[in-house]
């Protein structure tokens, strides 16, 4: 079997970064990647089963589910497991590599598992992390995860998936913009992802049509940021292409938050970087195929903190 490509990215510092389907043949390299990962913790008692995980037991989770594989210069840098019963998922061993943590490694593995989880069918997701942790679970926390059960020292987190909309051109992209456009308010933050040419600035393009702002949306790439004044009475535009920037310190430098609680912002590239800015956000994701003459975009959209699960239902009539 071959390894199929699920997502790339490039990390802050210029590493190329591919999100891969694991394979049965991959289990003793993945439970390496596990055994570091967990290791680099501080110690628990009684410590993480993870600690001793062994390439059966992955291999065995991997017939039961699906698993992911993130390559930076096609070096192993993290695993994700997933399971699934019914309209419910698991995911488990979140792992990322020491020397590739702080990258954004994990928010694209777990970016790649819940539009997987999406397309079929899935509706829920949840994990279990350890109290013990407390920035870890600060971390589902910012990915939108919540409590929805505690025993001993063991929280389970959970959330609904995105939801996902299909855009067979750049039209249409551009139009579900204008629709998204009537949902938003002032404070609002947006965080696009995809690959290059995938659509983001299409999408916003779209926005900006919907909020009847002034001036061409165009791509911010040299300049990092445009503010794009509204001409209606409704919220400004602020557009921030992160692509050229390496953490969310650079981020802060732009100075956004003297904009943001009157504004529309939307952060491109700003995975790993940008979710600092607000605990409740709206997630893109525009994924296409591999295949160049087909426009054909997957658009999903995860909403975090209950400003967004509060209009999921509006969501998903786009």
């Amino acid at each position: 079997m071959r390894r199929t490509l699920l997502a790339e990215a490039t990390l802050g510092d210029g590493r190329r970064l591919q999100v891969v389907t694991a394979l049965p043949e991959d289990a003793e390299m993945l439970a390496r990647v596990i055994v570091e990962a967990f290791s680099s913790r501080p110690s628990v008692d009684p410590p993480p089963p993870a600690l001793s995980e062994t390439p059966q037991a992955v291999e065995a989770a991997l017939a039961g589910g699906f698993g992911v594989l993130a390559l930076v210069e096609d070096e192993p840098a993290g695993v994700v497991i997933v399971s699934i019963d019914g309209d419910l998922a698991g995911i488990h061993r979140v792992s990322v590599r020491p020397e590739y943590q702080q990258h954004g490694v994990a928010s694209v593995m777990l970016a790649v598992v819940l539009e997987a989880l999406s397309l079929r069918s899935i509706r829920r997701v949840e994990l279990v992390a350890r109290a013990e942790f407390p920035q870890v679970v600060a971390w589902w926390a910012r990915q939108g995860f919540t409590e929805h059960g505690r025993e001993g020292t063991s929280l389970t987190l959970g959330q609904m998936l995105p939801v996902s909309v299909e855009a067979p051109t750049a039209d249409d992209t551009r139009a579900l913009g204008r629709r998204l456009a009537g949902l938003l308010r002032r404070g609002d933050l947006i965080i696009a992802s995809g690959d290059l040419g995938a659509g983001k600035t299409t999408l916003t393009q779209g926005l900006g049509e919907g909020l009847d702002v002034a001036g061409a949306v165009i791509s911010p790439t040299f300049v990092l940021s445009r503010v794009h004044r509204a001409r209606s009475g409704g919220p400004d535009l602020v557009h921030v292409d992160a692509y050229r920037l390496g953490s969310a310190a650079e981020l802060d430098d732009l100075d956004l938050d003297a904009s943001t609680e009157d504004s529309v912002t939307l952060v491109e590239w700003g995975t790993g970087i940008a979710e600092g800015l607000a605990d409740e956000r709206l997630e893109i994701d525009i994924r296409r195929g591999l295949d160049p003459a087909d426009e054909t975009r997957w658009i999903f959209l995860n909403p975090i903190g209950e400003r967004w699960r509060g209009v999921r239902d509006e969501l998903e009539a786009l």
